[in-house]
């Protein structure tokens, strides 16, 4: 266990030099929530999800992972690369026009691993429900997991979503949320407070667990155990604590770094903290 937790680190550790170079070469995109979540996506694409990336657009035999706050796409797509879905060359291209790795994930240049465009917020749990149910309808046992994050609760659409997948016992559902109390605007708590979202969503018919999305081992763990839970009828949230920037001290817990780009100074400073060790693009 401890030599695979010590290879996701070093894929972690490179998958974070690529957020902030694509980010940098363009000068655009959105750093801070992408390092938070760097765990949560070597997690699941190099541990926890059964898939092909031959890619199969209806996902039919094997997991399937929806990514609702597009906007941290730079995580999502040096992960896609990193395990085979595209050469990893063509991260270069990031927000680039022409290029397949848009600034928000899209789908009509057909890239390997993206199911759907996101971005607009509060969509993504009700796709998510959807697949799963239409992977239950199926036959098909495999399952579907969705990150959101936490300013994206604010959105009614979220709380429809969540009632018709404990309605309908949707228990193939593994949802996910970036905990990490920052939006674009600042901590979440000023803006809009969430309230309590673990009891909210558990009197909606949801399994709650939690985990400190940072702590490599400890989300496998959790993972695992939101795998054990399905099929029992109820659909599974896993309510994961990031630290926003995690990675680089000086974007960590700030909505500061939400949506802008390092210059080359920042980008040295930042690359210098982050070790190569899958080799850089």
């Amino acid at each position: 266990m401890q030599a695979d937790l010590d290879n996701l680190k070093k894929i972690c550790s490179q998958v974070r030099r690529d957020i902030v170079r694509m980010v940098h070469t363009v000068q655009s995109g959105h750093p801070g929530g992408s390092l938070g979540c760097t765990e949560y996506f070597v997690a699941l694409y190099n541990h926890a999800m059964s898939y092909n990336t031959s890619f199969n657009m209806e996902g039919s035999g094997e997991d399937m992972f929806f990514l609702s706050n597009g906007h941290i796409s730079p995580v999502f797509y040096s992960t896609l690369a990193r395990v085979g879905f595209f050469e990893i060359s063509e991260l270069n291209t990031f927000r680039k026009i022409g290029s397949r790795l848009q600034g928000h994930p899209a789908t009509e240049e057909g890239l390997p691993g993206v199911r759907i465009a996101s971005g607009s917020l509060g969509q993504g749990l009700s796709v998510a429900s959807g697949a799963a149910l239409a992977k239950k309808i199926n036959g098909d046992d495999k399952l579907v997991y969705v990150l959101m994050g936490d300013g994206e609760q604010q959105e009614g659409q979220i709380w429809e979503a969540a009632m018709f997948a404990a309605h309908n016992k949707i228990d193939n559902l593994i949802a996910t949320i970036d905990y990490n109390g920052q939006q674009i605007d600042g901590k979440t708590d000023d803006v809009n407070s969430l309230g309590n979202l673990e009891d909210k969503y558990r009197s909606f018919g949801w399994e709650i667990l939690s985990c400190d999305g940072n702590n490599l081992e400890e989300l496998i763990r959790t993972l695992e155990d939101a795998k054990s839970k399905s099929g029992n009828g109820k659909p599974v949230l896993i309510l994961m604590k990031t630290e926003m920037g995690k990675g680089v001290d000086f974007m960590e817990g700030t909505h500061k770094w939400h949506g802008i780009a390092p210059n080359d100074e920042q980008l040295e400073s930042a690359l210098g903290q982050l070790e190569e060790t899958l080799g850089d693009y």
